[in-house]
């Protein structure tokens, strides 16, 4: 208990299949090799990017254990202000270990890899539920003694291996374990799997950290992006207009709505688009905010998820290249890709032509017939022939969307919408803003668009209610607080708060 000498202490977070448990092993191994006691431990995270495992590494001389008259008793799992070195594959598991009080000022030195693999909590908020990443690696960087970052994960694709051989080789140059390089290949090398990917991606990140750059390169500005030169003639013309009678300012949110609405349906679509974006560049407006804004809002909404779109994006040659690519499937391997599908009968109704959808809607037999065959979701492989020609069936659906119920119930909810902010621009021009942006609460299809439909017109009818008195920062907190709950609870408690419900 006297004995001042220490164990070194590292805690590596990682995610399933980023082989944390190999690098935790390359420790071990490579500790014993050189005269150390060493023992690992792991604590299981939870499936579906809600945590990360935690892999515990402890090393003791052995040269010391002998002296002190025995073996050293090592701890299972780390404590909060005692470890030397985390290391971490994403950068939100960076922020996880400061969180637990793992990464201290005076004592740890954190490696992370810069990249995101956004979680649960992220992805299924009904805004923008994304962590700042900047903020994270500031409260990250304060936190640490001193802390090395890159995007790790790009590092290992451009090395062909994974992250835990860069994180390997970035603990390595990093000089902080009592090993020279040569220790650190050679454990590689004993492991005998993957040695020549894994020893690339050991020397690159190697000399990453040997540069003593403990940070990203400095951004550079993006180069300011050219006008599109359409070949077809009618393209052409549309992307014309928009330079000729839309200002400067608000040309790239325009062509990106051009663009989006000629590949969601048709040239003729688009340009009803331009037809609606004239309008409301008539209106009062500060800086073009206001134009921009809903330049880019009506592309998002006349571009609505219906059962067609989705089928389009799951079916499209581009998607398999990235699932492909995201999967790293190498030459004379084969990838099968299973859709979870469950549609409702109101969504099949609202793909069918106007007349059948609502026939279908109200008829009692064919209804029972059909809700019986979507009582439960089915999975189709896309990457088979079959599974392929029954999306994309279903995508050319696209052809009659503008007669069905859900274009004539979106297209009714789009007008009201417009004819708000032409209504409120000319008195209150940061109201008529912020009401634009109140389409952000629409979005997704199934249960995800009902709820957020729901929220929609609730936030609308307190604008109605509230007229010309409502205030732009009461509305920005009516919708902040419907984006931020999907149930609608803070919705309610800031209307009543408001005296608008």
């Amino acid at each position: 208990m006297t004995n001042k000498v220490q164990p070194i202490k590292i805690a590596i977070l990682a995610m399933g299949g980023e082989g944390g448990g190999v690098l935790a092993d390359w420790i071990v191994d490579m500790g014993e090799a050189n005269g150390y006691v060493a023992q690992t431990t792991s604590v299981p995270g939870v499936a579906q990017r809600t945590g990360a495992t935690i892999y515990y590494v402890e090393l003791y001389p052995d040269a010391q254990a002998q002296s002190d008259g025995g073996r050293p008793v090592l701890a299972l799992m780390p404590l909060p202000g005692d470890v030397d070195v985390v290391l971490a594959s994403e950068l939100m598991e960076a922020g996880r270990a400061v969180q637990r009080g793992l990464v201290t000022r005076d004592r740890t030195t954190l490696i992370a890899s810069t990249h995101r693999v956004f979680s649960i909590a992220e992805k299924s908020a009904m805004g923008d539920g994304r962590v700042d990443s900047d903020q994270l690696l500031a409260h990250t960087a304060r936190a640490a003694k001193r802390f090395i970052r890159f995007d790790m994960a790009q590092a290992a694709e451009a090395s062909g291996s994974v992250i835990s051989a860069v994180l390997f080789g970035t603990l390595a140059g990093s000089g902080v374990l009592p090993f020279g390089r040569a220790q650190f290949e050679a454990t590689i090398e004993r492991g005998g799997v993957g040695v020549k990917p894994s020893l690339k991606a050991f020397g690159a990140a190697f000399d990453r950290a040997q540069d003593g750059d403990d940070g990203e390169p400095a951004k550079v500005a993006p180069a300011a992006t050219p006008a599109p030169q359409p070949r077809h003639p009618a393209v052409r013309a549309l992307v014309e207009r928009v330079q000729r009678d839309f200002p400067q300012p608000a040309h790239d949110f325009l062509l990106e709505g051009v663009r989006r609405l000629i590949d969601y349906q048709d040239l003729a679509y688009a340009g009803l688009y331009l037809d609606r974006m004239a309008a409301v560049a008539k209106l009062p407006d500060d800086a073009h905010r206001l134009l921009r804004e809903t330049a880019r809002h009506l592309a998002l909404w006349m571009s609505y998820e219906d059962t067609a779109r989705v089928a389009a994006l799951k079916t499209r040659a581009t998607r398999f290249e990235r699932v492909h690519g995201e999967a790293g499937v190498q030459p004379g391997q084969l990838l099968a890709i299973h859709e979870y599908m469950h549609p409702r009968l109101q969504e099949i109704c609202e793909t069918l032509p106007g007349g059948l959808g609502r026939w279908l809607m109200h008829s009692t037999l064919p209804r029972k017939i059909v809700e019986r065959f979507t009582q439960h979701g089915r999975v189709i492989r896309t990457s088979s022939l079959r599974g392929y020609l029954m999306l994309r069936m279903v995508a050319a659906c696209k052809g009659w969307r503008r007669s069905t119920m859900r274009y004539a119930d979106e297209n009714r909810r789009i007008e009201e919408w417009l004819q708000r902010i032409a209504a409120t621009a000319p008195r209150n021009p940061a109201l008529a803003v912020e009401l634009a942006q109140c389409q952000r609460l629409v979005k997704g299809y199934s249960d995800t668009h009902e709820r957020g439909l729901r929220n929609y017109d609730t936030v609308m009818r307190a604008f109605e209610r509230a007229g010309a008195a409502l205030a732009p920062a009461t509305l920005r907190e009516l919708r902040d607080a419907a984006l931020a709950d999907e149930h609608g609870h803070k919705l309610q408690a800031a209307l009543v708060q408001h005296a608008l419900a």
